[in-house]
């Protein structure tokens, strides 16, 4: 899952990106209004998490924007402004949900997880192949009745595989999917991650290799 945070206050945009990336997810920030509308010209995000009083382009003035958009990723507002008239003025602009500061962060992380199920062309659920079966929601991944003990990156590789069989994924694929905008493209943390999860997911070998092209399952 990609999530952008706009939020103008360094301090809990670095919090709140952590802890997301600390949940499996790939994290980018923009600090203002016309940097995140920029990101949103070239990336595709499932979520973005939205502060309302943004400097440059006002959030709200971004929320409209994004609602106009094709490839519209939802919106969770963020904001100081909690009262029941701004959390409906805020949802009649387009955003999706809405939640004030501050907040509970297992909260908005089961908020995320479930505005990502809710995209019109959100996947299954429960993902299925070669005896593998990965719950997203539940975080938890088997193969052939046995648990698998994944880190935060290998569950998001593996889930990522699976999403994208029997096709392949290239490992700048996997790169931006999985990690985020500063990851360096020339690091070898993809094949690194790529190693270890094929060891946990034991034999027979089910993660494919093709020099140039990339990684799939099957």
């Amino acid at each position: 899952m990609r999530v952008l945070v706009v939020e103008d206050e360094r301090a809990l945009a670095e919090v709140v990106a952590e802890g997301l990336r600390d949940q499996g997810m790939a994290v980018d920030l923009a600090r203002d209004g016309l940097a995140a509308a920029a990101k949103l010209d070239f990336t595709v995000y499932d979520v973005v998490l939205l502060d309302r009083d943004l400097p440059g382009l006002h959030g709200d003035t971004l929320c409209r924007l994004i609602s106009e958009r094709a490839d519209r990723p939802m919106v969770l507002m963020l904001t100081a402004a909690g009262a029941p008239g701004d959390r409906v003025s805020g949802l009649t602009l387009g955003a999706d949900d809405y939640l004030a500061k501050p907040f509970h962060f297992p909260e908005l992380v089961l908020r995320i997880r479930a505005l990502a199920r809710r995209r019109p062309d959100a996947r299954p659920r429960h993902l299925h192949a070669a005896g593998i079966e990965l719950n997203p929601v539940r975080r938890t991944a088997v193969r052939d009745g046995r648990d698998l003990h994944l880190s935060v990156k290998e569950f998001a590789v593996l889930e990522a595989l699976l999403r994208a069989g029997p096709g392949f994924l290239s490992a700048e694929a996997l790169l931006e999917q999985v990690w985020d905008e500063n990851a360096d493209p020339f690091t070898n943390t993809v094949a690194v991650t790529v190693g270890r999860l094929r060891r946990k997911l034991g034999d027979p070998p089910v993660i494919a290799t093709t020099p140039g092209v990339g990684y799939r399952i099957g």
